[in-house]
């Protein structure tokens, strides 16, 4: 017999032992292994995903910005394309009796229409509502009329015109509703009880 503390070989069973837990060890780091390459992958592939999700949401706010980049700016401008309107709309056009004054009026209306235009080559749009339907999406009621003659609801006057930016309201058309006309009163239902 061999003496293993002697530093002699081992006996045959003592080899498949120490063969047989060589093999399990090798197969429990195998599978250690396999999982932490599973577990990998799964970072991996999620890394990659967010990474393309920050990519897109990167994209999406690159293109909003540009879109809308001009937003305050023309929010700023309302005010100037409103009091060209207020202007042409305080003299009248038979009213006028000298050639200077329709001259005056005649470069405000140019004016005018040249800041309309450059508002449309960017996108900003007028909203003239008047006889639509209210939408509280885009429009601001400042009053209500009855006797008006319209269905209840109906925009009747703009006060002052809204806008968008391509699909962004800047600011809600100021109006003026039809108020539903009020309905007479129903007639009282008679109650009959049943005498007994």
């Amino acid at each position: 017999m061999s003496d293993q503390r002697n530093g002699a070989p081992a006996n045959g069973a003592e080899q498949e032992q120490q063969r047989g837990e060589g093999e399990a060890s090798l197969e429990q780091r195998l599978a250690k292994a396999e999982a932490e390459a599973a577990d990998l992958k799964d970072k991996l592939l999620r890394a990659l995903a967010e990474t393309e999700n920050v990519r897109r949401r990167a994209d999406r706010e690159t293109q909003s910005a540009g879109k809308y980049a001009i937003e305050r700016f023309a929010k700023d401008l309302l005010d100037v394309a409103d009091n060209l309107r207020r202007a042409l709309a305080s003299v009248p056009e038979h009213q006028v009796d000298d050639e200077l004054t329709r001259t005056l009026l005649a470069g405000v209306a140019a004016t005018e229409r040249v800041l309309l235009a450059a508002f449309e080559r960017h996108g900003v749009r007028r909203l003239d509502p008047k006889g639509e339907r209210f939408d509280h999406n885009f429009h601001q009621a400042v009053f209500e009329a009855e006797n008006t003659g319209k269905p209840a609801g109906t925009v009747i006057e703009v006060l002052a015109p809204g806008y968008l930016l391509h699909d962004r309201l800047l600011r809600p058309a100021m109006v003026g509703v039809a108020k539903g006309e009020a309905k007479p009163p129903e007639p009282p239902t008679e109650r009959f009880d049943a005498v007994v």
